[in-house]
């Protein structure tokens, strides 16, 4: 009964986790796309700040999810953190794949089919027939590809960075299977 509350407990935590973590990429997704328009030392400065912060914050957020999940409940070993942070970063990953499926199929998928059009307009000279049309269909495809490929990535990337983190949470005692001589 205890395994079950603790892992009902965890899909919780990951729940909230992923939550934050998905909100966090996405709101990078939509400033780094309001910033596109700009150029310039100081919008590239700002972009790598922004992509720093988001990076270092994703990192941190997920640690302290981990070990506040340790906290409450101490008999969670370095697996079951495995788990809670694989369990975050599926979570993640579906928040911030729809949010990106939504964007390029309802927000600004406009945007980026004037952006094909113009690639075609540049290259269309170097390239024939059947390349034109298989551009033309994945462009038709590209919101279904770009969810399932950020789902891969954001997950692929969640799950070793949950393994990292959870080498070192809960903490291990290297001591704890020390027997000194009894005599």
């Amino acid at each position: 009964m205890e395994q079950n509350l603790i892992r009902k407990d965890m899909w919780n935590t990951a729940a909230k986790a992923g939550l934050v973590l998905g909100l966090i990429s996405t709101a990078y997704m939509f400033l780094t796309q309001l910033m596109a328009g700009s150029s310039g030392f100081m919008m590239t400065i700002l972009s790598f700040l922004l992509w720093a912060a988001k990076f270092g914050g994703c990192i941190w957020i997920m640690s302290f999810f981990m070990k506040a999940h340790v906290t409450e409940h101490p008999e969670v070993d370095n697996k079951g953190t495995c788990n809670l942070g694989m369990a975050t970063a599926l979570l993640s990953a579906l928040v911030y794949s729809a949010a990106a499926f939504a964007n390029i199929a309802f927000i600004s998928g406009d945007a980026m089919v004037e952006q094909m059009n113009q690639i075609m307009q540049q290259m269309g000279s170097m390239m024939d027939s059947n390349t034109m049309n298989m551009m033309e269909t994945y462009m038709e495809k590209l919101p279904q590809i770009t969810f399932f490929s950020n789902l891969i990535y954001c997950f692929i990337y969640g799950t070793v960075l949950s393994y990292i983190l959870s080498r070192n949470i809960p903490s291990r005692d290297p001591f704890a299977d020390y027997k000194p001589d009894q005599q």
